[in-house]
């Protein structure tokens, strides 16, 4: 191996040591971020438990909900179908009897910019797709796409988007999208995203 040879090779290890160190760091970036884990109709103790993040317990009885203590994302661990979230600030935990029955959430900690806003929508779609659910009432809800008629719907303040997704005949996901007034950006437009999961609760 000439010298020309042995630098390049030197060159490369270094790239591929550079890119398992970002690696690495990315992962264990994720893995600090507070997280509610849970499944739908589990034990809402279970939940506690397992979380990183601090939420307060149920009560005994009652129906109601419970928000964590800090900003966290939400990790379904169904085996089949899970999804994780980005971090949420409005994130609720509803239960009945101690047990989970659904959850209410915005995926983000702050209103977005409409491409930041698909980033969110279209990586959760995603990961839908791949765990096998299947979007549901599609010709009046479509699922969302980044299409210039998308784009015209969501910076229409009267309509925004909605889509449904059924997880076989286990969970139901409801996702919306509204344009939001955000004061801290009077000139900016910004969105909020709705995130719903249960057990179904509307037909395909």
């Amino acid at each position: 191996m000439n010298l020309m040879q042995r630098m390049g090779w030197r060159r490369g290890v270094s790239v591929l040591a550079v890119a398992a160190l970002l690696t690495l760091a990315v992962i264990e970036t994720l893995s600090d971020e507070p997280e509610i884990a849970l499944l739908i109709g589990e034990p809402y103790e279970s939940m506690r438990q397992r979380s990183s993040a601090s939420i307060g317990p149920a009560i005994p009885g009652r129906s109601w909900f419970s928000v964590p203590k800090s900003d966290a994302r939400l990790r379904f661990i169904d085996p089949k179908y899970g999804f994780v979230t980005p971090l949420a600030r409005f994130f609720t935990v509803m239960f009945d009897d101690e047990h989970i029955h659904g959850v209410r959430m915005s995926p983000q900690i702050e209103p977005l910019l409409l491409d930041d806003t698909f980033k969110v929508v279209l990586d959760l779609q995603e990961q839908w797709r791949r765990a096998g659910w299947t979007p549901i009432r599609v010709e009046e809800d479509p699922p969302f796409a980044d299409t210039p008629q998308w784009r015209a719907q969501l910076r229409d303040v009267n309509k925004g988007g909605t889509s449904y997704w059924h997880a076989g005949t286990q969970y139901q996901v409801m996702l919306v999208v509204n344009r939001f007034k955000d004061y801290r950006h009077p000139t900016e437009e910004r969105y909020l995203i709705k995130l719903s999961l249960a057990k179904p609760w509307t037909n395909p």
